[in-house]
């Protein structure tokens, strides 16, 4: 069987399984041991490697064009590659890495220290989160999901990251109508099964984590 070593919170590991999902490979996902090894890394039936996200975009796009996750038209494809730079860019940076690398233990982050939370740095995720939740909602509100009406890598990469912040309960989703909508449309979807079964030891998610409406 195909084989994926990653992290359970980190939004890199999380897109490499949405992304298998969708293209319906058979996948077993290995919690790594060492976190500071480049991940994720999926591993095909062949023995052959892809290390890193970026090398397993790329290796799932052009081996498995079956259920494609970037479009052929280049304008839509753009469109669909400048999400994915956003989400694993600014949100990261912005949010994710000061919410949940703050608040996840580094075994399931892989975040290069692990000390006691600075609410300061989680203060100002959330401001930022906020932020990027209007942004989400009125693409989705626009074009009926992100980058256009079908679902896309666009989609499962910004939801990756969504998917982590709400395993901690740090997304107001009643505030943010346009983005809650649009979020349970993904969250819906076969691949996002085995995310939404995610449980960290010791850090138990949101109640609402799993449910499939808000």
């Amino acid at each position: 069987m195909r084989k994926l070593i990653h992290l359970t919170l980190s939004p890199a590991s999380r897109l490499a399984r949405l992304m298998a999902g969708e293209k319906r490979l058979a996948l077993d996902p290995i919690q790594s041991e060492d976190p500071s090894v480049h991940l994720p890394v999926f591993v095909e039936l062949d023995g052959t490697r892809s290390e890193g996200l970026w090398a397993i975009v790329d290796h799932l796009e052009g081996n498995y064009p079956e259920h494609p996750l970037t479009p052929e038209d280049p304008v839509r494809r753009a469109e669909v590659l400048r999400w994915l730079d956003w989400a694993m860019g600014p949100l990261h940076d912005q949010v994710t890495r000061r919410i949940v690398f703050e608040k996840g233990a580094q075994r399931y982050t892989g975040t290069v220290s692990r000390s006691a939370p600075d609410m300061n740095i989680i203060r100002q995720g959330r401001e930022a989160l906020r932020v990027m939740l209007k942004t989400v909602g009125q693409a989705a509100e626009a074009n009926g999901n992100l980058a256009m009406r079908e679902c896309t890598l666009a989609d499962l990469a910004v939801a990756a990251h969504v998917s982590a912040l709400d395993y901690f309960g740090e997304i107001p989703w009643t505030e943010f109508s346009p983005a809650a909508e649009w979020y349970v449309r993904i969250k819906s979807r076969p691949s996002f099964r085995t995310l939404l079964s995610d449980r960290v030891p010791g850090q138990p998610p949101a109640s609402s984590y799993a449910e499939l409406d808000f």
